[in-house]
């Protein structure tokens, strides 16, 4: 029995496994890069109604813009368990707030979401107790300083070993 030579550059079913394997290869790695992507950049936002938020979306903008014509400094602290927050004007000067209040949120889920009204201390900062868990929370604060709308301050902030990073 005798074997036949292929000819030289012939099409075999080798070729075609060579192809399919490749061209599979090429499909998968882009799908596993994009999702690996996607992954790490979502800032896992998460809204009730996204039709409702997109129509409220230049309303807060225009707000925000008010809010930073203002030129007042907001701080957030946290240590040994207490969230302290004040607020100074462009000179330092401190600003009297008359009520704060903050929700705390995970970027990716709400089953951690809590709220916390904050008591005024002595020397006119606002503090409260903190049980927040280390890691990446996203701190809606509502601070009532006598504007028609209460002063808004969203932050994203990073916890570790109960300190504020």
């Amino acid at each position: 029995m005798a074997f036949q030579r292929q000819g030289k550059g012939e099409f075999t079913g080798k070729h075609m496994l060579i192809i399919m394997v490749s061209f599979f290869a090429v499909v998968i790695t882009a799908n596993v890069t994009m999702a690996v992507f996607a992954g790490k950049s979502w800032s896992g936002l998460v809204v009730k109604n996204s039709y409702v938020a997109s129509q409220q979306f230049n309303e807060n903008v225009a707000e925000a813009e008010a809010q930073a014509a203002l030129g007042w400094q907001p701080s957030l602290a946290l240590s040994g368990g207490q969230l302290r927050y004040e607020m100074t004007d462009g000179n330092g000067k401190r600003i009297a707030l008359n009520a704060v209040t903050a929700n705390f949120k995970r970027p990716v889920s709400t089953s951690e979401d809590t709220s916390v009204t904050f008591e005024k201390a002595a020397d006119g900062s606002f503090t409260a107790p903190s049980a927040l868990r280390d890691g990446l929370w996203i701190a809606e604060i509502h601070a009532e300083a006598g504007l028609e709308r209460p002063y808004r301050d969203t932050r994203r902030i990073v916890i570790s070993g109960g300190a504020l990073k």
